[in-house]
């Protein structure tokens, strides 16, 4: 008798832990507020799955799965203040496993403009990518101390937003702390992207792992700054940061958004009024031609998801600038990595200095610079005197970084107009003579060329941006 009552207690007790361990489904709910406790209506809501909107008491509800959703996650309205902590973008989240832990429910508190503006500044910042001490200085003592005098001078017009695009740290996961802090108090709020380098190299991404392990690739990241996927708005913009790398361990990664992602996408933007302006973060590019080098693998899905939009992409992940104009409604800007080409000098592999791009957003348009560090806005491009691009030894050259279609390159010798220079596509001079082996620099398509006469003593190149501003160096031959 004994023994079959041992025999049905361990029996039950096997079902209560299967049953404990198949317990991964909640009804999540709670309250979208401002600091009054006054409810706030059609706030969206996301578990990265699934969506909802608040009803007008603030209140909203969702079922998810715990082994696939981590976050439950707001899109703050344009109404109200990105919430933030020391000028990290924090508040618009909770993760999943603090939600089971207070009885599934949550409230969002926000805090309301007092005065609504459609002008605001959008900074996008590529690849810090520190590995150790020396980069970490580097990255403090000459990109932070950039920036922040950048936003210094901006913030006293209009409300600063900015946003890492990935390879905050380069798979050095004991950084993660000293980055936040460099990061904080910049004033502007900082949002961050998650990149290759940024992921636990012991395992795999979530969506690779077996179902409701507690160990995946973005674990530590998530620790730091939440969900990868989000949104918020802005003025009129609406802003989408995503994760595009399906991450397999040791450093091994494919540039491409998951199914689940692309499906994510299209119930976020089904909230967005078609036409709407909409910025799209994210660290590995959809459609570069220069190289072809690490554009994500489903960039027709993506492109056919953003159609109705209008659209800027701000991406990394290169370390070189390339805009590409895709539709006259989509718009990439591939730009130049914070650290350069690895922090081994100034420049990027494009011969872009290590930088950032700034966006002055004004409702429905922008217009954008991309900021040299320990330069000012007027450093537009680089102008290489006659014999100093050694694959051009006949000509001046200019490395003009944001080029597009739109701009225009022209030359004048001795005061005379000589017209357009000539694009085309090389490796940058001063990138290529970083490295041993010449060849191996990566080609760019944004140089322009002039072959000055024998006897020529003064050239004068302007460049003449989309904006129509005008930016001009002069050498001596």
């Amino acid at each position: 008798m004994k023994t079959n009552t041992l025999i049905l207690s361990m029996m039950l007790c096997c079902i209560g832990i299967g049953v404990t361990a198949q317990n991964t489904q909640f009804n999540f709910s709670g309250k979208v507020i401002d600091k009054s406790g006054n409810g706030i209506a059609d706030v969206v809501v996301n578990d990265g799955i699934h969506f909802t909107k608040t009803d007008r008491q603030g209140a909203w509800n969702l079922v998810s799965d715990t082994t696939m959703s981590k976050f439950v996650s707001i899109s703050t309205p344009a109404s109200h203040v990105l919430p933030q902590q020391e000028g990290v973008a924090e508040g618009f989240y909770v993760p999943v496993k603090v939600l089971v832990k207070s009885d599934c429910k949550h409230n969002f508190v926000l805090e309301k403009h007092t005065r609504r503006n459609d002008k605001f500044y959008f900074i996008a910042v590529s690849d810090p990518q520190v590995r150790n001490a020396r980069e970490m200085k580097r990255w403090c003592q000459e990109a932070v101390p950039d920036l922040k005098e950048t936003i210094d001078s901006l913030k006293q017009s209009r409300e600063v937003v900015a946003t890492t695009l990935g390879d905050l740290v380069f798979d050095n996961m004991t950084l993660w702390s000293e980055y936040k802090q460099s990061v904080k108090n910049t004033g502007a709020t900082f949002f961050q992207c998650i990149g290759n380098h940024d992921m636990d190299m012991r395992y795999q991404d979530l969506h690779n792992m077996a179902a409701g392990t507690p160990t995946y690739g973005e674990m530590v990241y998530n620790s730091f700054f939440g969900p990868t996927d989000y949104s918020y708005n802005i003025g009129k913009a609406h802003i989408i940061t995503l994760k595009n790398l399906n991450y397999v361990g040791d450093k091994q990664y494919i540039e491409c958004l998951t199914g689940q992602q692309i499906a994510w996408l299209k119930k976020e933007l089904s909230y967005v009024p078609h036409g709407s302006l909409v910025i799209l973060n994210m660290h590995a590019s959809a459609w570069n031609r220069v190289e072809g080098e690490s554009n994500i693998r489903n960039a027709a899905e993506l492109k056919e998801v953003l159609k109705d939009y209008n659209v800027h992409v701000f991406c990394g992940h290169t370390h070189f600038c390339q805009n590409n104009e895709v539709t006259p409604t989509l718009y990439e800007h591939n730009i130049g990595a914070a650290c350069g080409a690895w922090w081994s000098g100034w420049v990027n592999q494009c011969g872009a200095p290590n930088g950032y791009m700034v966006v002055d957003v004004d409702g429905d348009s922008l217009k954008w610079h991309y900021k040299g560090i320990r330069r000012d806005f007027s450093y537009q491009f680089r102008l290489y005197g006659k014999g100093k691009f050694k694959s051009q030894s006949s000509f001046v050259v200019a490395n003009v970084w944001d080029w597009d279609s739109a701009c225009q390159v022209v030359w004048y010798q001795d005061g005379m107009p000589m017209g357009d220079m000539e694009q085309f596509t090389d490796a940058d001079e001063e990138r290529a003579s970083q490295l041993k082996d010449y060849t191996k620099a990566v080609k760019t398509a944004h140089l322009f060329r002039a072959m000055p006469a024998d006897d020529a003593k003064h050239i004068r190149v302007e460049l003449t941006n989309r904006f129509g501003e005008v930016f001009v160096q002069t050498i001596n031959l």
